[in-house]
């Protein structure tokens, strides 16, 4: 080292070959490498003979943690509460691994999105569990159903912001679209690409946005992240209508085959994108719907896929099974070697719900067009129109948790039921 004070979490500038490089030095296990998280994230190695000089720039201690804020009750704000689940949102550096852990506390939150506070009261702040976004299954989303509704009950309560994991950020929020009946007033997820100790965490609009939709008048499941890659607004989406579409971009939510529902600018200002949306009725009470079939199977087909995959559910004994297709709705027919037909047509006749959706993402499916579409249609398969494959996976889950009788269940697959169907599809609904 050429800086007796720089230690792991100084902001440090190091001078290496000729070039200057500046972030948070971590601490590393490797005798001669000096390690250093840079802006961007990403972690850089350099042997410590290449080191020309370190310049500490701020010590270790100004930037090891962030501080939690005391939440004070405000009389004249309305109030809200918050569940934290997990996820980069409620993660801080870790300056001996170089990635991501967990918030000592959640009140951690509110330090870096002050301006939450200025607009609202946090009621109630849960967090029932911590886990990253891809450990949760459909257990976590029944429990945060539960939570949800009795919340959203209490009649002081004017909304509510769960912070969750980007990964897995729309299978949940569409669960609960399912999962809450005659919701009755804004249900706000939100996230960060970014953990909340970086200068570049979207977290802080991405709160305050929330903050802002959770007293509008959506009651709706609904998702509250960066609009742009900037922090000027937010867009509110629709939780059946949303998916995430970047690994890193800080706006990586998109809404698909539907408009956003608000935009939020960065002033607090929420503008209506979508007047199709369920009113808030703060009389109304949520009912709780959490029944979920878990032998439920999502396949993507692709070019030379066998239909022992799908045989291979049938023997398991699963209920449901939602396939990707292609193009208007397809797999593999009579024409093919690889002909899903026979699976398909055993798997209808042992009672398991067989449904089709679009790998495509936009645009509606249309069955009757090809022979093959007309075919899986004879075979029994359910068409699931301009539905997202992860939408039709939860929604047949959560159908089949209730009924297994084959023609209800194609009928409320067909139904819309939380806004996961768009009959009016337009030009402007695509890449919005």
């Amino acid at each position: 080292m050429k800086s007796k004070d720089a230690s792991a979490g100084a902001r440090v500038q190091v001078k290496a070959k000729g070039k200057i490089y500046e972030g948070i030095l971590l601490e590393s296990y490797e005798q001669g490498t000096l390690l250093l998280k840079l802006e961007s994230g990403y972690n850089i190695g350099f042997r410590e003979k290449d080191v020309n000089s370190i310049k500490v720039l701020h010590a270790a201690e100004k930037h090891s943690t962030q501080k939690e804020k005391v939440i004070k009750h405000k009389k004249n704000l309305p109030d809200i509460s918050m569940i934290i689940t997990g996820g980069t949102i409620s993660s801080q550096l870790d300056y001996k691994t170089g990635g991501v852990k967990p918030l000592a506390s959640p009140e951690q939150l509110f330090a870096i999105a002050p301006k939450l506070l200025e607009t609202v009261n946090i009621r109630k702040l849960e967090r029932p569990f911590q886990l990253s976004s891809e450990n949760m299954t459909p257990r976590e989303w029944q429990k945060l159903a539960g939570l949800a509704s009795k919340l959203l009950n209490e009649k002081e309560n004017q909304g509510l912001i769960i912070t969750h994991g980007t990964d897995t950020l729309h299978f949940t929020a569409a669960a609960l679209s399912f999962m809450l009946r005659d919701l009755n007033k804004p249900v706000c997820f939100t996230y960060s690409q970014r953990s909340i100790d970086r200068g570049s965490s979207d977290a802080t609009l991405n709160l305050q946005a929330a903050g802002q939709a959770s007293l509008s008048q959506i009651a709706e499941c609904m998702l509250v992240g960066h609009g742009s890659s900037s922090d000027n607004f937010c867009l509110a989406i629709r939780g059946t209508k949303v998916r995430k579409m970047h690994t890193s971009r800080r706006d990586t939510f998109k809404p698909i085959n539907d408009a956003p529902l608000a935009k939020i600018s960065a002033e607090g200002k929420l503008e209506i994108l979508n007047k199709n949306f369920k009113r808030r009725d703060n009389n109304r009470q949520v009912n709780e719907d959490t029944a979920f079939e878990e032998k439920v199977a999502l396949l993507k087909f692709y070019p030379g896929a066998s239909p022992e995959i799908l045989q291979a559910l049938i023997d398991k004994k699963y209920k449901g099974v939602v396939i990707e297709g292609t193009g208007l709705g397809h797999v593999a027919t009579s024409e093919s070697r690889m002909n899903w037909l026979p699976a398909i047509k055993r798997a209808v006749q042992q009672g398991i719900a067989v449904a089709i959706s679009a790998q495509t993402l936009f645009g509606r499916l249309q069955p009757q067009v090809y022979s093959g579409g007309r075919e899986l249609t004879a075979a029994g398969v359910i068409h699931t129109e301009d539905m997202l494959p992860e939408v039709a996976y939860i929604k047949l889950g959560w159908i089949l948790g209730h009924t297994q009788n084959k023609e209800e269940v194609k009928h409320l697959m067909q139904t819309n039921i939380a806004g996961e169907i768009n009959r009016k599809l337009s030009e402007k609904d695509f890449l919005y």
